[in-house]
């Protein structure tokens, strides 16, 4: 439900900034303002796709998708950044028309007045989406909430290069700003490009997550004897681990799978939305017995190696 909300406010606030933004820009005739009217509409199609992607990824396992529907966000914001690095483009290619023809800004104090707003409503609407993202680890909010941090540096940019032309009177400054505002958003749509892809390969979880579960099991090492084949991923928000684990081949099943509910727990707890499973592997596997006549011993409450 939060994530939703979250999503929907991103939703509306784009809706209202993109109308004023392009009364704006058709008003005063600034390009710099109607890129960022067309940066506020991918930022606006953007918090819609994030909008249904989190309402899909939320669905429950499957008999088509056992593992879930996360990966819907990772691919939600890969599309999102496609369009960003389309808008991208398309802007640099209306300033540099505008700078060949030349443009000249009518009524700077509007203009300025709405960029104004922009930049305060996106500060507080990324702050949000950002919060909650974080609370909740959703790729698709995150995303969306990059996309409003960006859009209050572009319109920044835009505001500055306004009051610099009622300034000093050189038109030509409004279509500059356009260009350098859509080298930020360029740079914008490859990192969250380079991030989606790499939750779609099933890149590993951060070294700092994987080291939090390296060390939960090295810690166990009283009920283990060692551990192998860890492997993570991700797939929007849930995490995936698995790993072999190897214990006494003389403890019990019970005491096995307790050990297991231990680990299972403490990882979980460390790490939001996680599915954990283990494989147990009986110590001195090719043989009858434990190669080291590991026995359970009760005054320790560990292995004990004969």
């Amino acid at each position: 439900m939060k994530q939703k909300n979250a999503a929907l406010v991103s939703v509306i606030s784009n809706s209202t900034l993109v109308l004023f933004k392009i009364a704006a820009g058709i008003l005063t005739g600034s390009v710099s303002i109607i890129s960022e009217a067309i940066h506020s509409s991918i930022d606006l199609a953007a918090a819609v796709m994030a909008f249904f992607s989190i309402r899909q990824a939320g669905l429950p396992p499957d008999s088509r998708h056992p593992y879930g529907h996360g990966k819907i966000e990772n691919l939600s914001a890969l599309a999102e950044a496609i369009l960003i690095i389309a808008a991208a483009v398309f802007i640099v290619s209306e300033a540099l028309d505008k700078i060949k023809t030349g443009v000249k800004l009518a009524m700077p104090a509007m203009a300025m007045a709405v960029m104004g707003v922009s930049v305060v409503v996106n500060f507080f609407v990324s702050r949000y989406l950002f919060k909650v993202s974080k609370e909740t680890d959703s790729p698709a909010l995150e995303a969306d909430a990059q996309h409003l941090k960006a859009d209050i540096y572009s319109s920044a940019a835009v505001l500055s290069a306004i009051v610099l032309v009622a300034i000093t009177g050189r038109h030509i400054i409004d279509p500059i700003a356009a260009v350098i505002i859509s080298i930020l958003i360029f740079y914008e749509g490859i990192m969250i490009v380079k991030k989606s892809i790499g939750s779609l390969l099933d890149t590993s979880l951060p070294d700092d997550e994987v080291e939090d579960i390296k060390n939960i099991l090295d810690s166990e090492s009283r009920n283990i004897k060692d551990y192998h084949e860890l492997r993570t991923r991700k797939a929007g928000r849930q995490r995936h681990i698995d790993l072999h684990l190897t214990v006494c081949a003389n403890e019990t099943i019970s005491k096995t799978h307790s050990t297991m509910d231990i680990i299972e727990q403490r990882i979980a707890s460390r790490l939001n939305n996680c599915t954990v499973i283990i494989h147990p592997e009986p110590c001195g596997l090719m043989t009858d017995m434990c190669p080291n006549d590991c026995v359970w011993d009760k005054d320790n409450g560990g292995l004990r190696h004969g």
